[in-house]
């Protein structure tokens, strides 16, 4: 995104732009001024919402890959095209940035966008580690910026009526324990002995901006990124982020910056493959009235099957299990059945993709963060709350799957089923192949670990910034 000379330009600077007062001129006609930041699929799936709304403009068209540039701007033939996400971000004719780069420049291009005077919409997880997404919280407060996560759930007009459900009625009685299901089924990602060079169409060392500079050993530079810790976070990262945002809205009604503790476990299993982070995940997490509970797996449900796992018809969702019975959520819909597992009522929702953009615009619109319904505190939350999980992971050991214990029956029930799907790939759960840790309690103030090897956990909260490319002061 920025070169080297270009990054050292603006710490020197020490952001000029706020120093000198300069802000982005006011669009006219009351219309919102975009530029497009990172155009792979999520981005062009944003970028097409945003064109559907009458009072967006989309001004800059941004990404390392000239080819996907090049692309996207057939969609948009009158915005202004580059390789370099500063010739957005310094431009007078913009109010505000959607960022859908990779993970790792997440927060580094929204804490530059904020700090040059412009509103953000940032794609989930909010930061690639802990440490970075508090930086873009104190950035949107210290210059008083307008900043959205793109968890669009929360614009969906179903969850309130799931809330008002589980909680004003209490239709269910009493929540005794959640359960977030991730089951959807990925294929390896391929492993060569040459390191990946990237196409001539791709600006490699923008591409890379915060990340170190390690060999790839995966065929494909985009997307697949996901699977390594120096540019991903995983599936709990990917997909993990909308499912506990789900629940952190709906039960926990945003009562819990983090949990209280959390403890984790799983591997890359089957796979032979250059992917590092797990696609079996199984994590606890205490709520504290309840534990909430996270199962994932990125195999089929037996091999040779073509479909995932499922947990009483959850695929991708949660399950909250209450005295009365239970609800049944995923994206766009839900249901709920009494304890004799007779239906109660159902849900049908919308997803939330449009109206989470045209929310964001209208926050944007009236100077009002207020309005935002995944403003980037609540973002930074649940983005924490999959960290926890993979840094638990991370600090496990080596058939620590065997050590794992609790007396909540979400948590055996759980394990109890994705034991069952391991034993029909051939592996059991105590196997040297998946690691776990034990419970590694949290102190939200700082979110710290303590416990067994917290020590690990600990040591990964931040990461190590590449030359050029860190964090400026002037933000935090």
């Amino acid at each position: 995104m920025l070169n080297r000379r270009e990054c050292l330009k603006w710490s020197a600077a020490g952001f000029g732009l706020l120093a000198s007062g300069r802000a982005p001129a006011a669009a006219a006609n009351d219309r919102i001024r975009l530029g497009i930041i990172g155009l792979g699929w999520r981005g062009n799936e944003l970028l097409d919402m945003f064109l559907r709304e009458s009072g967006a403009e989309i001004r800059w068209l941004v990404d390392v890959d000239r080819e996907r540039v090049d692309e996207a701007g057939k969609k948009a033939p009158q915005a202004s095209r580059s390789q370099n996400l500063a010739d957005v971000i310094e431009s007078d004719d913009v109010d505000a940035v959607v960022i859908a780069t990779c993970n790792h420049w997440h927060c580094l291009a929204a804490v530059r966008a904020i700090a040059a005077g412009k509103d953000v919409y940032v794609e989930k997880p909010l930061g690639q580690n802990v440490w970075e997404g508090r930086q873009v919280v104190a950035a949107a407060r210290k210059h008083d910026r307008i900043v959205q996560l793109g968890t669009q759930q929360r614009s969906d007009p179903m969850q309130r009526g799931i809330r008002e459900f589980l909680h004003e009625e209490q239709a269910l009685g009493k929540i005794l324990g959640v359960e977030v299901c991730r089951y959807g089924v990925r294929p390896s990602i391929g492993k060569q002995d040459a390191p990946l060079k990237p196409a001539a169409s791709v600006d490699f060392d923008r591409w890379l901006g915060p990340a170190q500079d390690l060999p790839i050993y995966r065929p494909n530079l985009h997307y697949d990124w996901h699977w390594s810790w120096n540019t991903g976070n995983g599936e709990m990262g990917n997909w993990g982020v909308h499912l506990v945002d789900d629940v952190l809205n709906v039960v926990l009604r945003d009562s819990l910056a983090l949990p209280r503790s959390v403890q984790a476990g799983g591997g890359r299993l089957t796979w032979n493959d250059a992917g590092e982070t797990p696609n079996v995940h199984f994590a606890r997490f205490d709520a504290g009235e309840f534990p909430v509970v996270f199962g994932l797996s990125n195999l089929p449900e037996k091999p040779g099957a073509r479909g995932a796992l499922k947990r009483h018809g959850v695929e991708s969702g949660y399950i909250v299990y209450c005295e009365g019975g239970r609800y049944c959520g995923w994206r766009g819909g839900g249901e709920a059945v009494d304890a004799r597992g007779k239906e109660l009522r159902k849900f049908r929702g919308t997803s939330g993709a449009q109206e989470h953009v045209h929310n964001f615009l209208e926050a944007v619109r009236t100077r009002d963060r207020s309005l935002l319904n995944a403003e980037v505190a609540i973002g930074d939350s649940s983005t924490n709350w999959c960290h926890m999980a993979n840094l638990a992971y991370r600090s496990g050991v080596a058939g620590g799957g065997s050590k794992v214990d609790g007396d909540d029956p979400a948590w055996h029930g759980m394990l109890g089923a994705l034991g069952d799907h391991l034993q029909s790939h051939g592996i059991g759960l105590g196997d040297e192949q998946l690691r776990a840790s034990g419970v590694l309690t949290i102190a939200a103030d700082d979110a710290a670990f303590a416990g067994p090897n917290a020590e690990v956990a600990n040591g990964l909260l931040q990461r190590e910034y590449r030359a050029g490319y860190e964090f400026p002061a002037e933000t935090a």
